[in-house]
């Protein structure tokens, strides 16, 4: 198979045999980096991420999280972050190798969790896209009042994306609005998200409860693996003094903030976002394979 832009489908099975659909590019020769949206995303958050990351070495592995996109949703409408990080768990074991984890938002949340507490999934590094062991509420709060705002949708795509763009103001809007289609489904005759809005009342139940931060700290501190957190230099999510406190209190973690994005880091500044996170990637590959030479 060779890299192109194009992904092939690939198809997971999570906690409680959910199934979770998947974008994959790259040789099924090359070690895998699994990307993983954030909360109210797909895949497709994505698109433009996963070709470039292929033709630079990797097997990439984009799946919706469950609830989200073409994956399942959860029948009793159960959303804790624990089963995230069990699909992560389960996901990694079934690739059967220790693959790079990026994840967003809510995929770094439960990309954490999986990799530093019990059982723990076996990685080879992790990097936290915007997020940290705790988020500047107010920042959550935007987002959660944006993902609630039109629980009846929307008469036509280009009506949904003038909504994007005036949420993200700072991001210049798209030159094709059916690009915001591949977040969308239809419900009757209208437009809504493509994720289940049960999961709402998960997501605000989340924004910092007691002990969570602390838990995220531990769990960082236990994946004894490198941790990159790419910051949104413009972030209401994490704030500089939020992700200057992760990195002095996690030994294993580093920091890169990419200019001029928001809290959707790859979203706002795909290329420089790619910028931040090759290096460090490629770093991994080069020490490994100076480990593997020495034994």
């Amino acid at each position: 198979m060779t890299t192109g832009a194009l992904p092939r489908p690939g198809s997971f099975v999570g906690r409680g045999g959910i199934r979770l659909a998947a974008d994959v590019w790259g040789e099924a020769s090359s070690p895998p980096l699994v990307l993983l949206h954030g909360g109210g995303q797909t895949r497709h958050a994505w698109d433009r991420t996963g070709p470039r990351l292929a033709a630079s070495g990797w097997r990439v592995i984009a799946p919706d999280l469950r609830g989200h996109g073409a994956s399942g949703w959860s029948a009793d409408g159960d959303y804790d972050l624990d089963l995230f990080a069990d699909d992560v768990r389960a996901l990694v074991a079934e690739l059967g190798e220790r693959p790079m984890l990026v994840g967003a938002s809510l995929g770094g949340l439960s990309s954490l969790l999986a990799a530093g507490e019990a059982p723990r999934a076996a990685i080879r590094a992790l990097v936290l896209v915007d997020v940290a062991h705790r988020p500047d509420p107010r920042g959550v709060r935007r987002i959660i009042e944006f993902m609630r705002r039109r629980p009846d949708g929307f008469a036509s795509v280009g009506e949904a994306a003038e909504a994007v763009s005036a949420h993200l103001p700072h991001r210049p809007p798209p030159d094709d609005p059916e690009g915001t289609r591949k977040n969308l489904r239809r419900h009757g005759d209208r437009w809504v998200w493509h994720w289940d809005p049960r999961m709402l009342d998960s997501f605000e139940g989340r924004m910092d409860p007691p002990g969570m931060a602390e838990r995220l700290l531990a769990a960082a501190r236990h994946t004894d693996v490198p941790i990159l957190l790419v910051r949104g230099g413009i972030s209401d999510v994490v704030r500089e003094d939020i992700a200057e406190e992760f990195c002095d209190m996690v030994p294993n973690a580093r920091r890169v903030d990419v200019a001029d994005a928001g809290h959707m880091v790859a979203g706002d500044r795909n290329e420089h976002f790619i910028d931040a996170i090759v290096p460090f990637l490629e770093g991994l590959e080069g020490l490994e394979g100076i480990e593997r030479a020495a034994r």
